[in-house]
């Protein structure tokens, strides 16, 4: 077995999105080795007012979300009249295809926050396709546990030392697989995959070892290809998003809400929504 080594650790920077939500981004739009994971935000804290305002009704066309949260609560409902609210531990997908109008608040019990929305892209092929959109409660996550390690498989198929599962997000798996693991202190798991797909995590607790340092909280580590990654936990263990996905090599040009192949694409979805189509 070949053994991925890290190329690239990305730090997430602090921005604002929606109505002033204080969010920790990582944009990959151009990064061939994030390909086809668009973009990573981290949604964190104990103050509502970073996230009250959450995300009013707004565009999408041409790309996958993923909402997964770890604590607090999210309302979500569109123009193709989906509503669906997720809280501690439970997932939500979209898919807004050729054009959907949404919106994510939190819940007004929600006093602390914290939680990820992916960015994936969607091919060519299917960025015209009609919208689509998911609920995943916490109880339909798969939950995986061994020798130093447990777990909540959302989407894909994954081996993790001698464990193996699939998530139940069958919707986004073609495209891309999002597993949350802990490492206890020290531990250190084997986690396998395809040499073709791009496999990086997202550090949001503990640390990951890197040769001879850590890696701690707000990073993104990308790896090189190969048939598995040996996943060492720092002294005080380590949590984590995994994800891998088989990259779609296409153009990407993005603008806003909008991730088409070309720029004739982004002005004919601005236009299209300017005009009502998106209703």
């Amino acid at each position: 077995m070949t053994t991925r080594l890290i190329q690239e650790i990305t730090p997430a920077h602090a921005s604002r999105d929606g109505d002033g939500v204080a969010i920790q981004r990582v944009a990959g739009m151009q990064h061939a080795a994030m390909d086809p994971i668009l973009m990573i935000d981290e949604l964190r804290s104990e103050h509502r007012q970073d996230f009250a305002g959450g995300f009013p009704p707004h565009p999408h066309r041409g790309m996958q979300t993923l909402t997964y949260m770890k604590r607090g609560g999210i309302i979500h409902e569109d123009n193709q009249g989906n509503r669906g609210e997720i809280r501690g531990g439970g997932a939500q997908w979209m898919s807004a295809g050729r054009g959907i109008i949404h919106s994510e608040m939190p819940t007004q019990d929600t006093t602390g926050l914290h939680g990820f929305q992916l960015w994936v892209n969607l091919p060519a092929a299917e960025k015209m396709s009609p919208p689509r959109y998911r609920d995943i409660p916490q109880a339909e996550l798969v939950a995986i546990a061994g020798s130093g390690f447990t777990g909540a498989v959302i989407a894909g198929d994954w081996q993790v030392a001698d464990v193996t599962a699939t998530g139940p997000l069958t919707e986004l798996a073609p495209r891309a697989s999002l597993l949350d693991l802990s490492l206890d202190p020290g531990a250190s798991v084997l986690v396998s995959a395809d040499t073709r797909e791009s496999v990086m995590a997202y550090v949001y607790a503990g640390s990951l070892m890197h040769v001879d340092h850590e890696v701690g909280p707000r990073n993104l580590v990308i790896t090189a290809s190969g048939q598995g990654w040996q996943l060492q936990a720092g002294a005080g263990g380590v949590s984590l998003l995994l994800l891998r996905g088989r990259p779609l090599s296409e153009p990407v040009v993005q603008y806003g809400p909008f991730v088409m192949n070309t720029r004739e694409e982004i002005e004919q979805a601005i236009s299209d929504y300017q005009s009502g189509q998106f209703a």
